[in-house]
C-alpha cells in the first residue's frame, strides 16, 4: 500500500483514554491492512502517553493516558500519520503442520457433507491457501486469519463446546484460527496444529501477529507427533527470573483471591488484555496508605478471603470494601495499616457492602509469570515481594470507597448507539439493571430490559475493546467489559463506562441495582482528573 493509496481514517473518541480509528470508505481487507500498517508506524515512533494499539477487522483501537497526550492531540497525530504509514513491511511467513480430522477435527465429516465434497477435498482446499493474520482476540494468542475459501465459510456452532482441545484448528465465518489453549469455543473443528501460539515470557508473547502469513501443511500422524515435539514458536532458553522473597503462604484460599496491580499495556496486538485490579481506586488508596507506588500489586480478595501465614515481618493494610479480618484473635480495622509478625495468621472473611477488598503490603507483591490474567490462589501458594523492594512505612489511613445500594454510573455513548433503536437507548438510561451472579473480571453482566437493536443487528466487525465498554449480545442483556475482557469483540457497544466510575461496578454486589447516565467526553476526562 503506497502512501497515496492509503484510505482516509476517521477517528472516534470512545471514552476518556480510548479512541478508535476506522476506514469507512475502504473494503474490509484494505481497512485491515491500513490499521495494521498504522499500528506498526506508531510502534516504530513511540509517543508519550500512547499505551497500546490493537488492530481489529477494519479498525485500530488506541489506549492512552489523556493526562499525557490529549484526545485532540492524539487524533491529530493519527490523521497526520495515516497517509505516511504505507504498509507494514515484509510479512513474516509461518508454516504450520496440521493433522486434519481425528478427535480435534470432530466437525470435519459434517462440514464435508455440507460443502458437498469429500474430506480429502475439503482438507486440500483449506491447505491450498496462504492465510493472512488480520487481528488477535478472544484469547491471548488467538489469531483471526483471512483468506478462507468461500466454500469453507460455515457459521459458528449454535451451541459452543464447553471444551475445545489446545491446538485445535477451526473455521467460522470468513476466518480460520487455532485455539491456543483448552477451553470453551464455538468454531467448527477440522484438525490439530503443531504450533506454540503463546508464551507470556516472550516479547511479543504471541507467535502470530497481525500482517503475518500462514500456510497449513497436512501431515500424517507420525510426522505430526514429531512436529508437535519441535513446534515452531517454542520459547528461547529461559531468562533468569527476577529474585523475590516469599512473605505470605496461603493456608486456605477463600472464594477467589489473586495478586493484581496496575494494568499492563503493550501486548494487546497479541490478544492479551491489560488486566489489573478491578477497583484501581481502592488499590491506589491502599498503596498510598503504605507509601507504595500507586500501581504496586496487592492481593485482590473477592466476596470471601483467604487465611494467610506470614513468612516474614511485614506491614499491610486492607483497602477497598470493608471485610471481616482477624490477625490471630484481634480484629483488623479496614483502612488502618497494621504490623504482621512472622508466624502470625491473617484470616480474611466475608467482604461487606461491596465485593472486593485489597490486602496491600509495604513494598508491594510480585506478580506471577503467567501474564496479566490472574490465577485464583490455591492452598500452599506463596505470595512474593520483589527482592530489594523498599519497605516504606505507613503514611496515612486508606480512603475506603463509598458504596451505594443503587449507584448512578456515568457513560459516554458512542457511534454504535445507532445500532440500537431510540427505545433501546431510552431503556438503558431510564431503567435499573441488576448485577448478575455470573459477573466476573471479564465482564459485569447485567439483567434488565433487553436493549432493542436497530439497523445492522447486534454483531459488528470485531474491534478492540475498552475497559467499561457496554457490549450487547443478541439477547439484549448488557455486559460491561472488565480488565480481563477479550481484547477484541464483535458485539455492538452502546456506550462505555467512564474510567472514574468503573470502580463503582467493581464493588457492585450480585443482586444489587444500578442506573446509567450519559455524559460528554469532556466530562469523562474531567472526572478522570478529579479521581
Amino acid at each position: 500500500m503506497s502512501p497515496r493509496s492509503a484510505p482516509a481514517p476517521r477517528v472516534e473518541h470512545v471514552v476518556d483514554g480510548a479512541l478508535l480509528v476506522d476506514y469507512p470508505e475502504a473494503e474490509e481487507e484494505e481497512a485491515n491492512r491500513a490499521a495494521v500498517a498504522l499500528a506498526a508506524f506508531l510502534a516504530a515512533r513511540p509517543h508519550a502517553g500512547l499505551r497500546d494499539t490493537i488492530p481489529g477487522a477494519r479498525t485500530l483501537f488506541c489506549e492512552f493516558d489523556p493526562a499525557t497526550i490529549a484526545h485532540e492531540a492524539l487524533a491529530g497525530l493519527i490523521e497526520a500519520a495515516a497517509p505516511e504509514a504505507g504498509d507494514s513491511g515484509p510479512a513474516r511467513e509461518h508454516r504450520v503442520p496440521v493433522l486434519y480430522g481425528g478427535e480435534a477435527g470432530a466437525d470435519l465429516p459434517e462440514l464435508s457433507r455440507e460443502a458437498g465434497m469429500s474430506q480429502p477435498e475439503l482438507i486440500s482446499l483449506h491447505a491450498s491457501v496462504r492465510y493472512r493474520v488480520a487481528f488477535l482476540g478472544f484469547a491471548p494468542g488467538f489469531a483471526y486469519m483471512t483468506g478462507l475459501p468461500a466454500a469453507l465459510r460455515f457459521p459458528r456452532r449454535s451451541t459452543p463446546r464447553t471444551r475445545v482441545p489446545a491446538g485445535a484448528l477451526a473455521v467460522a465465518g470468513p476466518y480460520t484460527g487455532i485455539y491456543p489453549n483448552a477451553g470453551p469455543g464455538g468454531w467448527n473443528l477440522i484438525g490439530s496444529a503443531a504450533f506454540r501460539l503463546f508464551d507470556p515470557a516472550r516479547q511479543p508473547p504471541a507467535s502470530l501477529l497481525p500482517g503475518d502469513r500462514v500456510a497449513f501443511e497436512p501431515v500424517a500422524a507420525p510426522d505430526f507427533e514429531r512436529a508437535l515435539r519441535d513446534a515452531p514458536g517454542a520459547p528461547p532458553p529461559g531468562a533468569p527470573r527476577p529474585r523475590a522473597t516469599a512473605v505470605l503462604e496461603v493456608e486456605s484460599p477463600g472464594l477467589w483471591s489473586a495478586p493484581c496491580g496496575a494494568p499492563r499495556y503493550g501486548a494487546g496486538s497479541s490478544g492479551v488484555p491489560p488486566g489489573g485490579a478491578m477497583d484501581q481506586a481502592s488499590l491506589s488508596a491502599g498503596n498510598a496508605a503504605l507509601g507504595n507506588p500507586e500501581g504496586a500489586a496487592a492481593l485482590e480478595v473477592t466476596v470471601s478471603g483467604p487465611t494467610l501465614a506470614a513468612l516474614e515481618d511485614l506491614v499491610a493494610v486492607l483497602a477497598g470494601a470493608p471485610c471481616e479480618a482477624l490477625l490471630g484473635r484481634s480484629a483488623i480495622k479496614a483502612g488502618a495499616p497494621f504490623w504482621m509478625a512472622r508466624g502470625e495468621r491473617l484470616s480474611i472473611g466475608p467482604v461487606r457492602d461491596g465485593v472486593r477488598s485489597y490486602l496491600c503490603v509495604a513494598g508491594g507483591l510480585a506478580l506471577p509469570d503467567a501474564g496479566p490474567v490472574p490465577r485464583r490462589l490455591e492452598t500452599g501458594d506463596l505470595l512474593l515481594r520483589p527482592a530489594g523492594a523498599p519497605s516504606p512505612m505507613p503514611v496515612r489511613i486508606a480512603r475506603l470507597p463509598r458504596i451505594s445500594a443503587d449507584p448512578v454510573v456515568r457513560i459516554v455513548l458512542g457511534s454504535q448507539v445507532e445500532r440500537f433503536s431510540a427505545r433501546g437507548v431510552s431503556q438503558l438510561l431510564d431503567s435499573r439493571y441488576r448485577v448478575s451472579a455470573a459477573s466476573d473480571r471479564r465482564g459485569v453482566r447485567l439483567e434488565g430490559p433487553p436493549l432493542e437493536p436497530s439497523r445492522g443487528g447486534a454483531e459488528i466487525f470485531p474491534e478492540g475493546t475498552a475497559l467499561g465498554a457496554i457490549q450487547v449480545p443478541p439477547d439484549g442483556q448488557p455486559i460491561v467489559l472488565g480488565p480481563d475482557r477479550p481484547i477484541t469483540g464483535g458485539y455492538a457497544k452502546i456506550g462505555t463506562v467512564i474510567s472514574a466510575d468503573f470502580p463503582v461496578l467493581a464493588q457492585a454486589r450480585p443482586g444489587s441495582t444500578l442506573r446509567f447516565r450519559s455524559v460528554s467526553l469532556a466530562e469523562a476526562v474531567e472526572a478522570r482528573g478529579e479521581r
